[in-house]
C-alpha cells in the first residue's frame, strides 16, 4: 500500500465492477490492454476514478504476477492522472510484456492508452 496522499487512484474492489468495466472501451499496448467504462449514475462510488489490474495465472507464479502488478501500478501512477476522468473505471490486463520490458517502455505504452482512451486523437 501507498502512503496517504500518494496520487494512486481508488482500487476497484468488487468483481461486479470489474465485470462491468470489462465490458468497455478497450486500448491495446505490447504490454498491457487498458479498459476504461463509465460507471452508472446510480453507482454507490461517486465522483473519483478507480482503477483495477489484472494479471492471470499464465503470467507466471505469485511473485512474476505481484511484480507485474506493482510494475503497472507504478506506471499508471505516473501516467493515469493526467488523462483519467471522474466517474469512470479503468482495467489494467497485463500481456506478455509487462514483466520483459524496460520500464520506460511501460510508460510509453501507458501514456499512449491513457491518451487515447478517451478518443483525444
Amino acid at each position: 500500500r501507498m502512503a496517504a496522499g500518494h496520487q494512486h487512484p481508488e482500487t476497484i474492489k468488487s468483481r461486479r465492477d470489474f465485470l462491468a468495466a470489462a465490458r468497455g472501451k478497450r486500448w491495446i499496448t505490447p504490454s498491457f490492454v487498458l479498459v476504461t467504462h463509465k460507471r452508472a449514475e446510480d453507482h454507490p462510488v461517486k465522483n473519483v476514478k478507480r482503477v483495477g489490474y489484472t494479471v492471470t495465472k499464465k503470467m507466471g507464479n505469485a511473485v512474476a504476477r505481484n511484480r507485474i502488478r506493482r510494475r503497472l501500478r507504478h506506471a499508471a501512477a505516473q501516467i493515469a492522472p493526467l488523462h483519467m476522468k471522474d466517474g469512470h473505471d479503468y482495467i489494467i490486463i497485463s500481456r506478455d510484456a509487462a514483466l520483459a520490458c524496460e520500464f520506460s517502455a511501460l510508460l510509453r505504452d501507458m501514456e499512449f492508452a491513457f491518451s487515447r482512451i478517451h478518443g483525444n486523437k
